[in-house]
């Protein structure tokens, strides 16, 4: 599959890191089925580590007087929560690592550029930060049972993506199918002349289906501030979150996500220009045999 998306490689690596895993509780009901309402709370027991899957593929075209060139990145990564404790009344702590990053960049006109945390000694230029913070605690964070941050402790050096939403908040009532929640997602733009500009912008969930055990919530970004600037528009773009996030009630766990975008905008960077946008993000739960294996990958020794 052909994708398309913006050159920013190793901050949109460690934004897509940055994803959350939670459970899904259905409350007791008399009524019918259609009407019967869900908890939705994360719920975890100490000790746990819980690894997901996660490929993000993303390029961008960029169009300037007729000339075309496209940029392009694939990364797969492994990330971990490893539970350090669970209080009585639900806030849960863990860590926040990533065991293994695999990337690709192309540019037309340009050689491909490789890396593979496993078997390259030394990062190639621009993933430097990335390779440092692999296979390393980075964030201790505590929240409550609905994904609040309660606190949050910095373990290694800075780097892309520091201070990003690392949970998905969740409903505090419980919630019908059909019901929706928002959270506010505010926005900083950083213009070329220097400027900040605000924009203000909120996460739309929905709770769209309850099938067995799996459970289906649409996620999408809504942009609440007006926007006619395409300097503003194009960074907004990377800040966007739109797809479908699927839950396992019964095992607690994310089951999988996936979130597509396909952009276009017009006259940025300038008047006789264009963008197009095209990037896919999907995360899978590593069952009990695929966490083993993977982790005897990762622990496998470098060439």
């Amino acid at each position: 599959m052909n994708t398309f998306s913006r050159p920013r490689w190793p901050m949109l690596l460690m934004l897509s890191l940055g994803c959350c895993l939670l459970a899904i509780v259905p409350m007791p009901s008399s009524a019918a089925e259609q009407d019967a309402k869900y908890e939705l709370r994360y719920k975890f027991k100490p000790g746990e580590v819980v690894r997901t899957k996660v490929l993000h593929q993303a390029a961008i075209r960029t169009t300037i007087d007729g000339t075309s060139q496209t940029a392009a990145t694939v990364s797969t990564s492994i990330k971990v929560w490893k539970i350090e404790d669970v209080s009585s009344d639900g806030q849960i702590t863990f860590i926040h690592s990533v065991d293994h990053v695999k990337m690709r960049n192309e540019v037309s006109g340009r050689e491909d550029t490789h890396y593979d945390s496993l078997t390259d000694q030394k990062p190639p230029q621009g993933f430097e930060d990335v390779a440092k913070r692999v296979g390393v605690p980075l964030t201790r964070v505590t929240i409550d049972n609905c994904g609040t941050i309660l606190k949050r402790e910095e373990l290694a050096a800075p780097g892309p993506g520091q201070g990003t939403q690392l949970t998905l908040p969740l409903p505090k009532q419980s919630i019908a199918v059909g019901g929706t929640w928002t959270f506010p997602n505010d926005m900083r733009i950083r213009l070329r002349t220097g400027e900040i500009k605000n924009i203000k912008s909120q996460q739309r969930y929905t709770l769209e289906s309850v099938d067995g055990d799996i459970a289906k919530i649409k996620v999408e970004t809504q942009v609440l501030t007006p926007v006619r600037d395409p300097e503003i528009e194009a960074q907004i773009i990377e800040n966007e979150t739109n797809g479908t996030i699927r839950f396992n009630i019964a095992a607690g766990r994310l089951a999988g996500q996936q979130v597509d975008l396909d952009r276009s905008v017009v006259g940025y960077p300038n008047a006789k220009s264009s963008m197009h946008y095209r990037t896919r993000f999907t995360e899978e739960l590593l069952k009990d045999e695929q966490r083993t294996a993977e982790r005897e990958n990762v622990l496998r020794p470098k060439k």
